[in-house]
């Protein structure tokens, strides 16, 4: 394949065209005013008050009157819920429609407790879908590409999340799910897929497998939808500059629907979310305050059509915020912007709060620095300390190993307030993963 730049006019020709495309397709979808948003809602009050128990239960233990509903500023007197609800309602607690109406079940994974079964009928199925045919639209996707789907399937919302899009967006489908990278790379190159799915750790594997073979001018990507995990600015570049593609970072939860309720455009400047389907709000996460749109809070989700099992102010844990300006893709729906971390994926050490954001920027700022690293957090003698272990250019010469660990130490110590031990790695020595890569490490309480 020839360098990018042999391709600039061409390719700046067709990408031109391709935006004016996706322009005028978004000219027949109309974002929901907040009078209909309003009406969804109370809708959506008076089918839980009648046909979910956890709801009924919920409400009459918190003296929730939804007459009261009035205003979209009146949901804010409304009891937000909590995933630790949610597990206490296992298996099938949180089930507000009859049972021949419900025709799959979805599960979290219940690493940290009991997992949460979410209940679909056939109408969450085809909302599902259409959410997700969407994100392929925003992705400059047709029935003319072939997406070959690499997360897993079963339990799991993602494969068939995926799969559920490309059908309903008339594209072939090739659902491979996890693993196998042999039969993986076999099938990108034999049946010349055009746009890939995956976690943003996969498409590292996938991208470092493909140069080593050197197959890249065998491989005809164009697109991946990337999402299921935080993925940094410079895992981003590094992604999208070895697999030759355009990456859009796509965002969902199990508890909601799966992937597909937000996702970036071509602009890539925050991610639009289906305003008809769900309700976003950004709280304080200490004080439970709404915040201003601009402002970084917690995202919470309402599910404004689901039926199987419907969710009232869902606390999702996730930091953003909503952008409040219009995008120039022409997509007329909300956006907010990247998900920046959570609110319990804060570390502390030595006294200091330290979140993987916070990591990334400081890596992102570092010449020579790749994305990948980790954190080993232990504790001797209850004296706490911190590896940094991170890949580095040239990471075999003393001399810009030396050079590397000790501008890494004056970054964490400038930027975070903390001192921490380095150690710098080749690229390619930490270990990949085909779902998410585990960062931290934390032996302290063993």
């Amino acid at each position: 394949r020839p360098p990018r730049s042999t391709l600039f006019p061409y390719t700046t020709l067709f990408r031109s065209c391709e935006n004016s495309m996706q322009y005028n397709m978004w000219k027949e979808y109309t974002a929901p005013s907040p009078e209909e948003q309003l009406q969804k809602f109370r809708s959506l009050l008076k089918y839980v008050s009648a046909n979910s128990p956890f709801y009924k239960q919920k409400f009459s233990q918190e003296n929730v009157d939804i007459r009261s509903i009035k205003s979209l500023e009146d949901i804010s007197t409304l009891p937000f819920t909590y995933k630790e609800e949610l597990r206490d309602a296992y298996p099938l607690g949180l089930q507000a429609a009859p049972e021949e109406k419900i025709v799959r079940i979805h599960s979290s994974s219940g690493t940290t407790g009991k997992p949460v079964i979410i209940p679909y009928t056939q109408n969450d199925v085809d909302m599902w879908a259409d959410m997700m045919k969407r994100c392929y639209e925003l992705a400059g996707l047709t029935d003319q590409d072939r997406i070959q789907i690499t997360p897993g399937y079963g339990l799991w919302t993602a494969g068939i999340g995926f799969q559920l899009g490309a059908e309903k967006l008339g594209a072939m489908a090739v659902p491979m799910g996890p693993g196998n990278t042999e039969k993986q790379l076999h099938m990108l190159m034999d049946l010349r897929c055009t746009a890939i799915t995956s976690t943003s750790s996969y498409a590292l594997l996938l991208a470092e497998e493909i140069n080593r073979r050197g197959i890249r001018d065998r491989i005809h990507l164009k697109k991946g939808v990337i999402g299921s995990e935080r993925w940094s600015r410079k895992m981003r570049t590094r992604i999208e500059e070895e697999l030759g593609l355009e990456s859009f970072d796509i965002y969902g939860l199990t508890e909601i629907y799966g992937p597909g309720i937000a996702q970036d455009c071509y602009l890539h400047d925050g991610l639009h979310y289906w305003s008809d389907l769900l309700y976003f709000e950004i709280i304080d996460p200490v004080t439970g305050e709404i915040l201003p749109d601009g402002e970084l809070g917690e995202l919470v989700v309402t599910t404004l059509s689901k039926e199987g099992a419907p969710l009232i102010r869902y606390r999702t844990r996730d930091l953003t915020r909503i952008i409040p300006s219009h995008c120039n893709c022409g997509c007329p729906f909300p956006r907010i912007d990247r998900i920046l971390g959570r609110t319990d994926d804060r570390i502390k050490i030595k006294g200091v709060n330290v979140y993987p954001g916070q990591i990334e920027d400081l890596t992102h700022r570092l010449d020579g620095v790749s994305s990948e690293y980790q954190l080993l957090l232990s504790r001797d003698g209850g004296k706490e300390s911190m590896l940094f272990r991170v890949e580095v250019d040239n990471a075999r010469d003393p001399c810009c190993r030396q050079m590397r660990e000790k501008a890494i130490k004056k970054a964490f110590r400038d930027l975070i307030g903390i001192s921490v031990d380095v150690e710098c790695l080749n690229i390619g020595d930490l270990p990949r993963s085909e779902k998410k890569s585990k960062r931290v490490i934390d032996t302290r309480d063993s």
